[in-house]
């Protein structure tokens, strides 16, 4: 069920909320959390799917700011409007979700909309799919979150962002540019308990300035007190690790598609699934855990000083 709201405020929105509720047979039960996602009209879409695909392992109220700016077609001020659309039942995944357009100087106040929309003692997550702010915490719209997640990878210098975020990370910050490595982290930690061997340097290999690939390497470099080598590949993504022993090299190799090849010293070579995952993956992922993430600040705050970059 979808109900359009044109000029509206909070309270409208609120009622509009129950309205839809009652009107499906839905009481407002189940919901863990509140999602705040702060895009634009060109990535709203996606975004969107995302967060519905997620709310079916987290039911969640989402509230979708988008900020607009326009002009009245007789004054040079910029008109100030609330557009909204509550979206409840099959339209909204399991849980309901609201797209709030804001216009004119009611946009430089998302904050003081979204606050009266928030879910009573649950949890916020703020997600910036796109742009975000390089200091999550102060951000108006963040500092009412427990967690904050952005993606340093759709960034137009992403080293130099990641640079940035370790300046101004704030117990409750994340990216999914860390989220996407969670399983070549698995399974790297796996080898070495299995392998049990020194490392004495290492290798990750990846297209160029990807932001995933760095923090790989930095957290590399910091759980193993070695020397980390950033070596630039054909992609995509992150394409190789190679750890370097005494007897030789453990390598997870997944050059394309979905599976890898884990090779250990002296053993037979293993396959093993190593897919790409989709964004409404990585949110999920996210949304499992809302306390600080330790080893994200560890990588963001690691020693890229340590690194050097070639050429595969």
């Amino acid at each position: 069920m979808k109900i359009d709201l044109t000029d509206t405020t909070a309270s409208k929105i609120n009622k509009a909320l129950v309205q839809g509720r009652r009107a499906i047979g839905t009481p407002a039960v189940g919901m863990v959390l509140t999602m705040v996602i702060v895009t634009d009209e060109e990535n709203a879409y996606d975004s969107i799917k995302a967060a519905e695909e997620a709310s079916y392992e987290h039911p969640s109220r989402t509230l979708v700011v988008i900020k607009r700016h326009t002009r009245t077609l007789h004054a040079r001020t910029t008109a100030s409007r609330l557009d909204a659309e509550v979206r409840v039942g099959a339209d909204a995944g399991s849980g309901e979700t609201v797209i709030l357009r804001l216009y004119g100087e009611v946009a430089d106040h998302a904050d003081s909309v979204v606050l009266p929309l928030l879910l009573p003692d649950a949890p916020v997550v703020v997600w910036w799919p796109v742009n975000a702010p390089l200091d999550p915490a102060k951000d108006p719209l963040g500092a009412l979150a427990q967690r904050r997640v952005t993606d340093t990878y759709t960034a137009e210098q992403p080293l130099r962002e990641l640079t940035e975020r370790a300046t101004g990370y704030t117990p409750g910050d994340t990216d999914l540019s860390w989220t996407r490595i969670t399983p070549w982290r698995s399974i790297l930690a796996a080898a070495l308990d299995q392998a049990r061997m020194q490392v004495t340097s290492a290798t990750v290999e990846s297209e160029a300035d990807n932001p995933s690939a760095e923090l790989l390497a930095r957290w590399l470099g910091v759980r193993l007190g070695v020397p980390v080598e950033r070596a630039v590949s054909a992609g995509p993504a992150v394409t190789a690790v190679r750890l370097a022993t005494a007897i030789g090299e453990i390598v997870i190799d997944r050059p394309e598609g979905p599976m890898a090849t884990l090779i250990l010293p002296g053993q037979p070579p293993r396959t093993l699934a190593l897919k790409t995952r989709s964004t409404s993956e990585l949110v999920a992922e996210e949304l499992r855990h809302l306390d600080a993430d330790e080893m994200y600040a560890i990588a963001l705050r690691g020693e890229p000083g340590k690194e050097h970059t070639r050429h595969a």
